[in-house]
């Protein structure tokens, strides 16, 4: 065996075989194709020797337990086999089966983290011992994948936890540490963790020893005559009940776009209405489908973009990393406020400037709203929040930011302001420090012109609410150099957020795409198509919020600004700007209707006062969207107002790679799933041509471009784009 190490120790009380698992060559411990040849030898070897044997150990040679499928080796397989699936995981369930009905006890020794398939290999354990540390992750997260837990996972689950109580962890896919897996049962003992990796293996394997000599019964609840599933079967009233409306509950959730929780749903429920081995072939059946589905390979496919990003792929050069203790933030409005939150709850001093002390002090509130809603749910301690409100210095002196490592202005959208606060507050930095620009639109090498140093200027693009929006974008400007991009990525990574790294551009990625978004559902508007079909539309291909929605949010006026900052500088350059049909209705509603969005007043959406919200109001549609814009006679089908919004956002990212603006893939897709909302259930902008089918994609955009404008024209270069870099695995 290659990838498990198989000894047999002479112990007090008899013989006990010690099983370990140790992938050569890798940091973790996966369900390759070679552990599964192993785990039929383990199987072999332990049948020969049970008779002689008082107990088995499971164990690992890695930091971690097991981590789980081997999901890169599965994603090379480019046309996966159904049959293929489902005979492979009969396979290892044979194995998890035969080793757990030995008639020998079986201890599992966790530790380390142990998800999915791992989590699955622990379950085999008839007793699990487990270090008490917090950080250790045990569950399965498969759902997140697209997929379901098919090594048994399901059918164990549910009948350990019982069914209501272990939909949490197979639904949802929530994690558990290993003191909540005691307190649940899914582990039996706990030993001390002391950090000292060693004597916790130690520590494990002297407790799965002490469990073995007291001679225990070698099986699992189930396969005790008397066992009775936790909370009653599914023909129980109450949980029939709680059934009846569950796939309705999912679907209003899942949108009907991912099909994995609904999938692990049914079998939880087919599986407690019949026998075990039944219950494993239906779990094996359920996974075999999703994993050869569209949705599970994009799901997977943004697991290893995450994983890319994590690991610093987009990190350019071999600069040592960086964290900066001191960052000043110029502008304190809710971008600013935000950003200071973000850095002092990570313990980084912050120096939160405006042009008042005043305004200053009303973005520091912002952390202490935050904050306090923490202490009030018992988050956090008042200690705790007194640290990290001391962290933030509110003030209106720019004198306060000298010796920062990092400076960033937060300021309104205009270049001479930006500026200003930039030939101002640079000066003041530390010693090698560097400055960035929230921009969300302008293009970074000519805000560096305000700068002394363009190649230590950079732009850092939060999303609002910062708080809660997980990426960052990172620009590149023509003469940024490469450790100040760098250092601006381990930046965004000390405070716990996602970045990309894109190249300058107007608009960069992620507003330029954004953009087409918005704007695409406002074109519909204009050419006469109900606003509640437009919405609807953006709802049900995944997006989070309708294009009209998101528009009245981000504000309509701030479009119209931009637009107007747009064609200064067209003009500037010799040059006319031609604006959309979306961009002119938004114009329109701005200028000649008073409608600036939710912040003004109203926009696309009326909205309820603050007491009637209170009771229940909800936002309506503006009623004289009707007679202002839409017509009667305009055909329309759900399916382009759909394909409409997803395309005109891939087209647009494609472009991007094209043009260089985007750099990889991974860039591409989490980006427009954590900056844009783009759909999850696509793996990202990129990911959804190649689900599409590269081929397929192009067919169907140039048919939309036929139709509905140039925005779905795809060159033969962006063509070319596409299929350079279809991602391999």
């Amino acid at each position: 065996m290659k990838n498990i190490h198989y000894a047999i120790s002479d112990e007090s009380f008899g013989k006990v075989a010690t099983v370990t698992f140790d992938e050569p060559d890798s940091a973790v411990n996966t369900m390759s194709t070679q552990w599964g040849e192993d785990m039929g030898e383990l199987v072999a070897q332990l049948n020969a020797d049970k008779a002689s044997l008082k107990g088995v150990i499971l164990a690992s040679s890695k930091k971690t337990f097991f981590a789980g499928a081997d999901l890169k080796g599965a994603m090379r397989n480019t046309k996966p086999d159904a049959r293929e699936v489902f005979e492979r995981v009969e396979r290892s369930k044979r194995c998890f089966r035969a080793i757990e009905s030995l008639g020998v006890p079986v201890v599992t020794c966790l530790n380390g983290t142990a998800l999915g398939g791992g989590f699955e290999v622990a379950l085999v354990g008839h007793y699990r011992v487990a270090v008490d540390d917090k950080r250790i992750l045990l569950g399965l997260p498969e759902v997140t994948l697209g997929l379901l837990p098919g090594a048994g996972g399901v059918t164990k689950m549910t009948r350990h936890l019982g069914l209501m109580a272990a939909m949490p962890h197979l639904v949802e896919g929530k994690l558990f540490s290993p003191a909540e897996a005691h307190a649940m049962g899914l582990v039996h003992e706990l030993v001390p963790n002391t950090k000292d990796l060693p004597a916790e293996a130690a520590a494990l394997r002297q407790a799965a020893l002490a469990w073995l000599a007291t001679g225990p019964v070698a099986q699992h609840p189930w396969d005790d005559k008397d066992y009775k599933v936790p909370g009653g079967t599914p023909s129980n009233p109450k949980i029939a009940s709680m059934l009846a409306v569950a796939p309705a509950m999912l679907k209003q959730k899942t949108r009907g776009l991912y099909p994995a929780p609904e999938a692990i749903l049914n079998c939880m429920v087919d599986g407690l209405k019949v026998d075990m081995a039944t219950a494993f072939r239906i779990e094996s059946r359920y996974l075999a489908k999703l994993f050869v589905g569209v949705n599970a390979r994009a799901m997977i496919t943004t697991f290893f973009n995450m994983n890319a990003i994590k690991s610093g792929q987009s990190r350019p050069g071999n600069a040592p990393r960086y964290k900066p203790a001191k960052v000043g933030i110029l502008g304190a409005g809710m971008m600013g406020a935000g950003i200071a939150y973000s850095l002092a709850s990570k313990g980084i001093a912050t120096v939160l400037k405006d042009v008042s002390q005043e305004k200053a002090d009303a973005g520091k509130a912002y952390s202490a709203k935050l904050t306090q809603a923490r202490v009030d749910n018992g988050r956090m301690g008042p200690h705790d929040q007194a640290e990290l409100l001391n962290r933030i210095h509110a003030t209106e002196s720019a004198a306060d930011l000298q010796g920062c490592d990092l400076i960033i202005e937060a300021v309104l959208e205009n270049r001479e302001l930006k500026a200003r606060v930039t030939q101002e507050a640079e000066p003041l930095l530390a010693p090698g420090g560097f400055f960035a620009s929230n921009t969300s639109t302008l293009p970074i090498s000519g805000l560096a012109k305000a700068s002394a140093k363009p190649g230590k200027f950079i732009g850092i693009h939060f999303f609002s609410p910062v708080d809660k929006m997980k990426l960052v974008e990172i620009i590149r400007g023509k003469q940024t150099d490469d450790e100040t991009v760098a250092r601006a990525f381990d930046y965004v990574q000390a405070i716990g957020k996602i970045p990309i790294v894109v190249n300058d551009s107007r608009g960069f990625f992620t507003s330029r795409v954004f953009g087409t978004f918005v704007m695409e559902g406002a074109a519909m508007l204009g050419e006469g198509i109900p606003a509640a079909a437009i919405e609807n539309a953006g709802i049900q291909c995944g997006m989070p919020v309708g294009p009209l929605a998101v528009m009245d949010e981000t504000a309509l006026s701030l479009s119209v600004h931009v637009m107007d900052q747009t064609r200064a500088d067209y003009a500037a350059e010799g040059k006319t700007y031609t604006a959309t049909r979306g961009q002119l209705l938004v114009e329109k509603m701005v200028k000649e209707h008073k409608r600036p969005g939710r912040a003004g007043g109203g926009g696309f959406y009326d909205y309820p006062s603050k007491d009637d919200a209170k009771k229940g109001a909800k936002k309506s549609l503006w009623p004289q969207l009707q007679p202002l814009f839409e017509k009667a006679d305009v055909p329309w089908s759900i399916t382009d107002l759909k394909d409409r919004l997803l395309y005109r956002q891939s087209v647009e990212t494609a472009r991007c790679l094209n043009e260089n603006v985007l750099t990889t893939v991974h860039d591409a897709n989490i980006g427009s799933i954590f900056a844009i909302g783009f759909p999850a259930w696509t793996g990202g902008a990129m990911q959804f041509i190649y689900g599409m089918g590269v081929d397929a994609f192009v067919n169907r955009a140039e048919e939309l471009a036929a139709r509905f404008g140039d925005g779905f024209a795809l060159t033969s270069q962006v063509k070319d784009t596409i299929k350079r870099f279809t991602p391999v695995y």
